[in-house]
Order: structure tokens, then C-alpha cells, then sequence
């Protein structure tokens, strides 16, 4: 699919101008991410709405070429996914170990995970994107977003537009609090308890409509599994412990019913990686003797030209360095003694092969079906367990005076980095793939990465700060006072810290564990089944269903129902091959983005003022009281928006005549 030549030679790629805006729109779409992250659990690829503003600013300034938008594009695309870090890293604040998020340490974990990933992309580069024939689905759509000009003006209007109709909604909602977040409902059948509901966050929508139909599916299979089976058995075989029905609801479902949904996705995880070992081994021989001799040979042209594997290789082992720094610096107070030297080392070899296996896998993952079906939170629990599990036999359960929290902390610090390392590393891939459709030089686009995770590691450590000191997590709030309601959940964090605290105290509720690993096993063969068939019901995205909140998972639902059948509308007037429903498509994402990208500015501009004047709701016009008025309000508002959004899916975009590509967009959690 390469086609050399249609850029001329001297076009500019690499430029200040272009490193400079990468940097802004990684600030911003890190912003959101991060936000979305600690409160859905999942995050959004930016590579496609980066794109569409690289080429409207650089439009301005005049002299832009495909190659300099390729390169502002794939710099920003790591706030999509050096955010993955929030996965697992607030647990340390969860389980009381860091008060806050020291800027070095946190900062440090990004770096070093996120160098480690570009590094371990660069000899994968040959095998998965270019010698494995893989289809890379949203580095191709990015290609043609690229070449196409993404609609040019129109492009950037429509997710400009969407940002201000998400922001507006999501500041009278979570600012003023004139309208309610969402609706839910619990209904007792004699000792049994169901409950219903919905939230009303256009963000939601958007993601629902990103992830698709499959995803959503999914989500409602373990919606039905969580909330129509064990919520209500359990809560009749008396777990509630005799709590009013909504409580009795809630704590059946966080403290046991979760562990569940944690269990179908370690087996997910599980099958993930055992099903391509084969693949990725052979791979990995192929890109390591390929790089061997691409970085001897000074003939290669310049679509081929990685940067040199000496210095990747001597980049790699340098960094075992400051990350066994990072490790013992995390150490110090734990009173290890001669252990301490033990346990840096392990640790480090474990996070650097581990997350080389892991990148391995998520890269090739993400090549066959994309990066948002990667198992990032998959990964996540299997390290945490790993971690956890090895730990206490290294260093014993008498590790000074942090005790176990001590070894619980560590196993979170070093699932965080392997996290990372496979996060980067898969979205590299879709990057070069993207550059390799476009002409792009490799090398130069590897420089962008690299700068592209150095502005995000200075920049996630001050917004993850501000969103503690402003919301708090659910099970810690920085101060007295604060709201508990407004707290973000982070659920993925708070699952990670569950498990590893359950494992290394001996309070695992393994049971329920088990249960779910039993589930995972007969929702893998099912999956396997179904995608010999070509449909896609992931038994991870299952997990994900149990484990996030009702409210969450109905709205995203909401979006990818909207999006099927508006693809539905489309293909009934037009045809399958018709070029409206690919531009129809295009807009869709678009539209999507823009919900997400303006909600969660929002979110974090609150996050401010609430840090600014020291309380919570800072900005809320209104009391408690108004909270039945406010959830009519928000019902209404939401039940316009939905059909609004439908019309313009479900229609093809006026004087639109490029071709287009459709692209699906991560959330990090996706797992």
C-alpha cells in the first residue's frame, strides 16, 4: 500500500512549529483523557481530532504540507495514551502511600514507561506494520483523515461545535448543577434487588458511539450478568446485610459482584497473550533481524529509515538505570536492608521483559482488530496479580513500617510502568502505520513520539494533582469536607488496588474470583466462536460491563446503539459502498470527539475553580433541594441531544466529496 514519490523531498516533516503545536494539543487532549479516565475508566485515541486541528492551525500559517500535519498528529496521539498510566497509578493515593502525586516520581513513571515503549516499537516497526501484512484499522483511517484533508474547514467545525454543546451541558451539569448527572432506580422483588438507570453526559455517548456496536453489546451483556443475576441473587441469599434496598444494591456490587467482572477479564487477558505467542515470537525474530540489518545498511530510502538500533538497544538498557532509580528511590523507608538491592533489580527486570512481551502483544493486537480492542486494563491486572503475587516471597510481609501497604504499593508502581510501556507501544505502532500510507520518514516520526511522551510526563503529574485536590477519589478525599458524591470514581485504579490488597492481606474474596474466571472461560470460547463469524463480543469489554457504574455503562451504550442504527439509515438510502455513509462516518467520529474533548475540558477548568476557592461545587447555583427539578431538567436536555446527534449520523454531511475512512477511538480502558 506504499506509494512513494507523492511528496516532494524537500517538504518540510520535522519543524519547531510543528513540535511546538504537537505540544499544545497533547496539553489539551491529556487534559480530557485524564479526566474522562478517573471518571469512566476510559480514555480516547486523539489522533484523528489532532489531526483535524494540525491542519486548520497550520492551514493559518500558511505552507503545510501531509508530512508536518503527520508529525504534529503523532506527537499529540500520546495524550491518548500515556494517560493509560491512571489505570493503576491513583491506587497509591487509594491505599494512603502518596497524599497526593509527587511531580518526580509520577512524572518518571510516564517518562521511563513511555521511552521504553517507543524504544521496544522501534524493532517491531518492520515485522508488524510493514512485513505482517496486519490492517491497522485506525492507523489507516488516520492515513486517509491525512489525505484527505479531514474535510478541511468543515472538519474542524463540526468537532468545535460538538466541544461547545458537550461543554455547555457538561458545565450545568457538573458546574452550575442546574441539571442532574443522571437517573437511576432501585426496585425490590421481595429480598432481591434490581436497579435501572441512565446517565445523561454527552462524553458517554461519544465513546459509545467510538467503540461500536460490539463493544456495546458487550457492556450490556455484563450490565445483564452484574445487575439482572448476581446483584439480585446475592442480594436475596442476604449479602446486602440488611441495608435498605439501594444500599444493600450498592455494596453487593462494589464490594463483591466487581471482583466478578475482574475475574472474566484476567482470563481475557490470559487468552489474549496465549493465542499470539506464536505469532509474536516469530514476529519479534523477524523485527530484531530486520532492524539488525536495516541499521547497517546506509542505502535505505527514506520511507525506511528507523532510527539506528544501536542507539535504540543501548537507549533500552540504559533506561534499566534510572528505573531501578525510580524503584529504590519509592523503597526508601521500608527498612529492607540487604533486600532492597534484591528487589531493584527483580523489579526492573521484571517491568523491562514483561513490558516487552506486553507491548508485543498489544501491538499486535492492535494491528489486527486496533488499538482500542487492546487489553490495556488486561495487562493491568495481570501485572498487578504477577506483582503481587511475587512480592510478599521476595521481600516478606514485614517490609518496615509501611508494612503491606508497602508491598502493595510497589506492585502498583511497577504494573504502572508496564502499563505505559504497553500503551506507547501500541499506539506507536498505529502512528507508523499512519506515516508509512503518508510517505513519512520513521526516524523523524519516532523524535516526534519521544517529545510527544516528555510533554506528557511533565503534564499528567500537575493534572492528576489538580483533580485530586478538587474532586478527591472515591475512598480518598484529600480533605475534610468534600463532597463524596462529586469524587471521581477511578475504577480501574480502585479494581487494581482491590486485587493487590486482596492478595497480599489474604482477604481476596476468591470465590467470587473464581467465579468470574469461570465465567471469562465460557465468554472466551464464546467470543472465539462468534468472530469466526465475523461479529465481536469481547469477554474483556464483558468484565468492563460488570465492574463500571450502571449510569456509565447505559449512556455509553446509548452512543453505540445510536451509531448502528444510524450506519442502519445510511446503508438502506445509499448502499454499502456508497461514498455518504464513509463521509457520514467520518463526521460521526468527529462529533464524538468533540463530545468528549469538550465535557472533559470542562471537567478540568471546574477542577480549577474548585481548587482556587478551596470547596467543592465552587460554582453550583443551586442546593439540594433542586436535585428533582434538576433530573427532569437533565432528562430533557439529554432526550434532545440524542435525536439531534442521530440526524447528523444518520445523514450524509453536505458537499462533502472526498473519500473517507472511518476510524475507531481507545479508551483506555478498553480492556
Amino acid at each position: 500500500m506504499e506509494s512513494r514519490g507523492r511528496t516532494p523531498a524537500h517538504a518540510s516533516e520535522l519543524t519547531l512549529r510543528g513540535l511546538l503545536l504537537g505540544a499544545a494539543i497533547t496539553v489539551v487532549f491529556m487534559a480530557a483523557n485524564v479526566y474522562m479516565g478517573l471518571k469512566t475508566g476510559m480514555t480516547f485515541s486523539s489522533s484523528i481530532p489532532a489531526a483535524v486541528i494540525s491542519m486548520g492551525c497550520l492551514r493559518l500559517l500558511g505552507g503545510a504540507n501531509i508530512l508536518e500535519n503527520n508529525i504534529v498528529q503523532t506527537q499529540a496521539s500520546a495524550a491518548g495514551t500515556l494517560c493509560n498510566v491512571i489505570l493503576v497509578l491513583p491506587g497509591l493515593v487509594l491505599i494512603g502511600h502518596w497524599q497526593g502525586f509527587p511531580f518526580w516520581q509520577t512524572s518518571a513513571v510516564c517518562l521511563l514507561g513511555g521511552l521504553l515503549g517507543v524504544a521496544y516499537s522501534i524493532p517491531l516497526r518492520r515485522a508488524l506494520v510493514v512485513g505482517a501484512g496486519l490492517p491497522y484499522p485506525e492507523g489507516t483511517a488516520a492515513a486517509e483523515v491525512l489525505k484527505a484533508g479531514a474535510g478541511g474547514r468543515g472538519g474542524l467545525r463540526d468537532l468545535m461545535g460538538a466541544a461547545a454543546a458537550a461543554a455547555a451541558l457538561g458545565l450545568a451539569t457538573n458546574g452550575v448543577r442546574v441539571l442532574a448527572e443522571g437517573i437511576h432506580g432501585t426496585l425490590a422483588a421481595g429480598s432481591a434487588v434490581f436497579r435501572l438507570g441512565t446517565g445523561f453526559s454527552l462524553a458517554l455517548v461519544g465513546v459509545g458511539y467510538l467503540v461500536g456496536i460490539g463493544a456495546c453489546l458487550a457492556l450490556l451483556t455484563g450490565v445483564a450478568i452484574a445487575w439482572g443475576v448476581a446483584v439480585p441473587v446475592l442480594t436475596a441469599l442476604g449479602h446486602g446485610g440488611g441495608r435498605a434496598p439501594a444500599a444493600a444494591a450498592e455494596a453487593v456490587w462494589s464490594g463483591q459482584v466487581r471482583l466478578i467482572g475482574a475475574g472474566i477479564i484476567a482470563v481475557g487477558g490470559v487468552w489474549t497473550v496465549v493465542s499470539l505467542a506464536g505469532p509474536i515470537l516469530d514476529s519479534i525474530r523477524s523485527a530484531l533481524k530486520a532492524a539488525r540489518a536495516g541499521g547497517t545498511s546506509a542505502d535505505l530510502p527514506r520511507q525506511e529509515r528507523d532510527l539506528p538500533i544501536t542507539w535504540v538497544g543501548g537507549a533500552a538498557l540504559g533506561l534499566a538505570l534510572p528505573l531501578g532509580g525510580l524503584f529504590a528511590w519509592f523503597s526508601l523507608g521500608a527498612e529492607l536492608g540487604a533486600l532492597l538491592p534484591v528487589l531493584v533489580v527483580v523489579a526492573s527486570l521484571f517491568a523491562i521483559l514483561v513490558g516487552f512481551l506486553m507491548a508485543a502483544t498489544c501491538g499486535y493486537l492492535a494491528g489486527l482488530l486496533g488499538s482500542s480492542s487492546s487489553p490495556i486494563s488486561g495487562i493491568g491486572i495481570l501485572t498487578t496479580i504477577l506483582a503481587a503475587l511475587l512480592l510478599p516471597l521476595l521481600v516478606g510481609r514485614a517490609a518496615g513500617p509501611e508494612g503491606d501497604r508497602f508491598v502493595i504499593g510497589m506492585a502498583l508502581l511497577v504494573a504502572s510502568v508496564i502499563v505505559t510501556v504497553a500503551s506507547i507501544a501500541n499506539d506507536n505502532l498505529q502512528d507508523l502505520k499512519t506515516g508509512q500510507l503518508v510517505d513519512a520518514t520513521p526516524w523523524r516520526q519516532q523524535v516526534a513520539l519521544i517529545a510527544g511522551v516528555g510533554v506528557g510526563a511533565l503534564v499528567i503529574a500537575p493534572l492528576l494533582a489538580l483533580l485530586y485536590r478538587a474532586y478527591g477519589f472515591v475512598g480518598a478525599l484529600p480533605r475534610e469536607g468534600m463532597e463524596a458524591g462529586s469524587a471521581l470514581p477511578a475504577p480501574q485504579a480502585a479494581l487494581m488496588t482491590q486485587i493487590a490488597g486482596g492478595i497480599v492481606h489474604g482477604e481476596l474474596p476468591w470465590g467470587m474470583v473464581l467465579t468470574g474466571m469461570g465465567l471469562g472461560a465460557g465468554l472466551v470460547a464464546l467470543e472465539s466462536r462468534l468472530r469466526r463469524r465475523g461479529l465481536s463480543v469481547p469477554a474483556l469489554t464483558v468484565g468492563i460491563g460488570m465492574y463500571l457504574p450502571l449510569t456509565v455503562v447505559m449512556t455509553i451504550a446509548a452512543g453505540g446503539i445510536l451509531g448502528w442504527l444510524g450506519a442502519r439509515a445510511l446503508r438502506a438510502r445509499h448502499g454499502e459502498d456508497a461514498q455518504a455513509p464513509r463521509e457520514a462516518r467520518r463526521r460521526g467520529v468527529l462529533l464524538a470527539s468533540g463530545f468528549l474533548v469538550g465535557e472533559s475540558l470542562v471537567g478540568v477548568l471546574i477542577a480549577a475553580a474548585d481548587t482556587l476557592t478551596g470547596r467543592s461545587s465552587s460554582l453550583a447555583l443551586v442546593g439540594a433541594d433542586f436535585h428533582g427539578t434538576a433530573t427532569v431538567l437533565g432528562l430533557a436536555a439529554f432526550l434532545i441531544a440524542l435525536p439531534v446527534f442521530y440526524r447528523m449520523i444518520s445523514q450524509a454531511p453536505d458537499g462533502t466529496a472526498e473519500p473517507g475512512h472511518h476510524a475507531e477511538a481507545r479508551a483506555v480502558e478498553r480492556a
